[in-house]
């Protein structure tokens, strides 16, 4: 068996940290008992235990957001482009709410926090970014490499915003959250009135 590193054990203890307290209730301490490492550590690899509670949160994120891709595992996926594949996609991350319940908690406790998590509500803004990048390239079926960059934002913002809607619905009262197949009927209506508004035109 491989031993982890410290960094290694600080980002995993931190994981299992947030997962129980969140951000306000984890401290310093609570990250060396969990990783049976030592506070010096916290510094010497992370700079600061927000640092570390960042990248703890962003790998528990990314996570989740592996889960989201229908096509992972070879299986067949509809086209990108097509209401199939929006169907598809909104049906993949739903899917996930139940397993990632705790770690979406997570983000709406950051959502309502003053200034006591304002360090590391800065640092997760930046990562919001490679977050809409992400989600543009499922949708799309284009690579994140291979993204237009305004593509990538203003798509990704719209996903973005569609999905930490519906992760609030899901959260609070599962039984009456929007399911893919509503979201995807509501966007095929609004593209037949936009077609029949340019057709009037």
């Amino acid at each position: 068996m491989v031993r982890m590193g410290h960094r290694e054990d600080l980002l995993e203890g931190a994981k299992r940290c947030l997962l129980e307290k969140g951000f306000l209730r984890t401290t310093a301490r609570d990250i060396v008992k969990e990783s049976g490492t030592n506070l010096a550590s916290i510094g010497y690899h992370y700079g600061s235990k927000a640092e570390l509670l960042v990248q703890a949160y962003i790998s528990l994120i990314e996570g989740v957001g592996e889960r989201f891709d229908p096509g992972i595992g070879g299986k067949v996926t509809q086209p990108p482009g097509t209401l199939e594949r929006f169907q598809e996609v909104w049906t993949s991350i739903i899917r996930t709410v139940p397993e990632s319940r705790a770690i979406w908690l997570l983000s709406f406790e950051l959502m309502f926090q003053d200034e006591r998590l304002e360090e590391v509500r800065k640092l997760l803004a930046e990562a919001q970014k490679e977050g809409r990048a992400g989600l543009a390239a499922m949708f799309s079926g284009v690579p994140e490499a291979e993204l237009d960059k305004e593509a990538a934002e203003s798509e990704g913002r719209l996903y973005q915003t569609l999905l930490n809607g519906l992760m609030v619905q899901w959260l609070f009262d599962p039984d009456s959250a929007t399911t893919a197949e509503q979201l995807t009927e509501g966007l095929r209506r609004i593209i037949e009135a936009v077609g029949d508004s340019s057709a009037r035109a």
